[in-house]
């Protein structure tokens, strides 16, 4: 004797092949998705874990400070190569190097960019010791800008530039005097007085170079 289908007490009878079916692929669509959002919980506890690690076991240092520019080597190097004395600024507290360079082209030029080194100063001043030439080489930094008068600082005549509107380079004042055989022109975004006061701590060098050729 064949056993009979047991009688499914919603119904009050045996269901049906067809009930059966829809029954059966109901209960694996609830099992997928309760698996589905398993799943999902599990993915965002490790994230959560994953982003722990990096925050709390990750070891972090400070940011990488700028590195000291080392004018004085630097600079040696430039007096070996144009067989004469260069300028090297006296830092002091107030002043920061950002760059020292030898820059080559139609005049080469010795080039050193200061900053304050309190970051709540502002600006910039670019010493620029210009090989073998006169004035006429300043324009060319200065965006064709000729000397508008002349002061003397330190013993020394100075031609004065004072740039009406700032140019590519934000350079709005500047300061020039021969230095021998060379032109040195002190130009930037700082204040007239700032650049003066630099200008007349450079007077010993210049006069040293201009003694020199």
């Amino acid at each position: 004797m064949s056993k009979q289908p047991p009688v499914v007490a919603e119904l009050g009878r045996p269901e049906t092949p067809e009930e059966t079916a829809a029954r059966k692929a109901e209960f694996s669509r609830n099992y997928r998705a309760s698996q589905s959002f398993r799943n999902l919980i599990a993915a965002l506890i490790i994230t959560l874990a994953v982003v722990a690690v990096i925050i709390f076991a990750v070891p972090r240092g400070e940011p990488a400070s700028t590195p000291e520019v080392d004018v004085a080597r630097i600079a040696a190097d430039v007096e070996s190569t144009m067989d004469g004395p260069v300028i090297v600024p006296e830092l002091g507290d107030f002043w920061r190097v950002n760059a020292a360079e030898l820059q080559g082209g139609a005049t080469t030029v010795w080039n050193v960019t200061l900053a304050p080194a309190d970051e709540s100063e502002r600006g910039f001043i670019r010493v620029g010791q210009a090989f073998d030439t006169d004035a006429s080489w300043a324009p060319q930094v200065l965006n064709g800008s000729a000397p508008t008068d002349t002061t003397r600082i330190g013993g020394l005549d100075w031609d004065v530039y004072e740039l009406a509107g700032r140019t590519d380079n934000n350079v709005s004042y500047a300061l020039g005097t021969q230095a021998g055989d060379d032109y040195v022109l002190l130009y930037g975004s700082r204040s007239a007085d700032s650049t003066a006061e630099l200008a007349e701590t450079l007077v010993p060098q210049i006069q040293t170079i201009s003694e020199a050729e």
